[in-house]
């Protein structure tokens, strides 16, 4: 790893709620010499060491409450490692005084989670597989790819309850969000990876094809918007309308209802929108701008980008409530040097003001290693994360660059584990998908209460795999 250096929200939830649908999870197996850890089938052997200052007489006395909040303090990490002690550790997942005592005092853990996709020739499309060759027993093997930007660290998972046909879209409050691939009326569901749960939601009104997807969710209410790609006949599609859906713990609720329409001669990529302060944003092309939809006001209009003219892979990332533009700036006519930059927008919502520009000899490095493929962008709290499309055919690495805003440090991530012996299974006719990645911010949690508001909407939830 080479490092480049330039120059507790306590939420306290006022009602029960319950975790179904929750799968087995064992803990985190020992550190070894390789930076990835993968989530095991079965818990590791504990073994028991003595130590003069482990002394039993003391430690059996602690508190019981004491014991809980230290636990709810742990880091995802620690925490599974720690419910291979005993039973009653082990059983924390289910119970409703610790689950309310970890969303009153865990620290935000502000991660990313990737996943290895196949890029099609227009849209992303994310595939789940069958493998009957192996002794998973004919599960799925999707799983994915937990990034700790604090401990520059990368993990592991499975997910055995996704089923076929299903691709995440977007992250938000410790849930990803997962959509049908197939055209038409979408069906969508709420996953937390880190305890299995499922949440299905109430299926979308409107057949379309892509459509880029947003979703906020706090511990009280969730905010989730389809835009684009309407399919006006089973041959063709534009960007004509969007709709929403809303609940809160009010007992308002809306169900996909139909937003005003989007921008007339508008071209979204089909992909993952940014939410901030209440509204939702993505990057629209040709030539490049940025639309923005309030969710209050229930409107949708354009932002113009900075150097719209010169920008090459534009992203838009959120971090600490801020929507800040990522691209690449080549000015082949003018004497400008090429560069990566960042813009924040400010609050009057028209203005870009550069915070950041890439150091000119990383960018040398940086340039060379992305060869022209482009780049993707995804920010969780002070990170962002720059993550180079295609791999290297000569060393198989996935390359991706960490800056921290506050510190303004640039760090090369280490290889992702996708490209190690964990790597996915393929199908026969896909063994030609290579490593590339997409993500999300994520914030790991043990428990999402507002899933429970959702359950009272949506059906009941059944096995995709029946």
């Amino acid at each position: 790893m080479e490092a480049f250096n330039a120059a507790s929200i306590a939420i306290p939830f006022p009602y029960t709620y319950s975790i179904t649908n929750v799968a087995t999870f064992t803990p985190f197996p020992p550190q070894t010499t390789i930076t990835t850890t993968i989530f095991p089938p079965t818990p590791p052997t504990i073994i028991t060491t003595s130590s003069s200052w482990l002394d039993s007489r003391i430690w059996s006395r602690l508190p019981q409450q004491l014991l809980d909040r230290i636990l709810a303090f742990l880091p995802p990490p620690a925490f599974f490692r720690a419910r291979s002690i005993c039973k009653r550790w082990y059983a924390l997942l289910y119970s409703n005084s610790f689950l309310q005592l970890y969303l009153q005092v865990s620290p935000r853990h502000h991660w990313f989670i990737f996943f290895t996709h196949k890029t099609p020739n227009t849209n992303i499309i994310y595939k789940n597989h069958i493998n009957n060759n192996n002794n998973n027993n004919g599960q799925e093997s999707t799983r994915a790819y937990l990034f700790d930007p604090y401990e520059v660290k990368w993990y592991t998972i499975p997910f055995p309850l996704i089923p076929l046909g299903f691709s995440p879209a977007t992250s938000s409050g410790g849930l990803v969000c997962w959509i049908s691939d197939e055209p038409g009326f979408k069906n969508l569901f709420l996953h937390n990876p880190l305890v299995g749960s499922v949440t299905q939601l109430p299926p979308a009104r409107r057949p379309r094809l892509f459509p880029s997807i947003g979703l906020s969710i706090t511990p009280s209410s969730v905010d989730l918007i389809l835009a684009g790609d309407d399919m006006i006949s089973p041959y063709a599609v534009k960007n004509l309308t969007a709709e929403t859906f809303h609940i809160d713990p009010s007992g308002f609720y809306s169900m996909w209802d139909t937003t005003s329409s989007l921008p007339r001669l508008c071209s979204l990529e089909s992909g993952q929108m940014v939410h901030s302060n209440g509204k939702f944003y993505c990057m629209n092309y040709s030539p490049f701008s940025v639309l923005a939809y309030d969710v209050s006001s229930n409107v949708w209009w354009k932002i113009q980008a900075p150097m719209r003219r010169f920008l090459r892979s534009p992203c838009l990332v959120e971090s600490k409530e801020k929507l800040i533009l990522v691209a690449a700036v080549e000015k082949s006519k003018l004497n400008v040097p090429r560069s990566l930059r960042m813009w924040v927008l400010q609050g009057c919502g028209t203005q870009w003001v550069e915070i950041e520009r890439m150091p000119q000899q990383l960018y040398a490095q940086f340039e060379e290693v992305e060869g022209g493929r482009g780049f993707d962008c995804v920010g969780s709290g002070e990170f962002i994360v720059i993550m180079i499309k295609g791999v290297d055919n000569n060393n198989n690495n996935n390359k991706g660059l960490l800056f921290n805003i506050e510190r303004k440090r640039w760090v090369w991530m280490p290889s992702c584990p996708s490209n190690l012996s964990c790597g996915l299974n393929h199908h026969d006719d896909e063994i030609n998908m290579e490593g590339d990645l997409h993500g999300f911010a994520y914030q790991p949690t043990l428990a999402a209460p507002v899933t429970a508001l959702v359950q009272q909407l949506a059906l009941p939830f059944q096995s995709f795999n029946e």
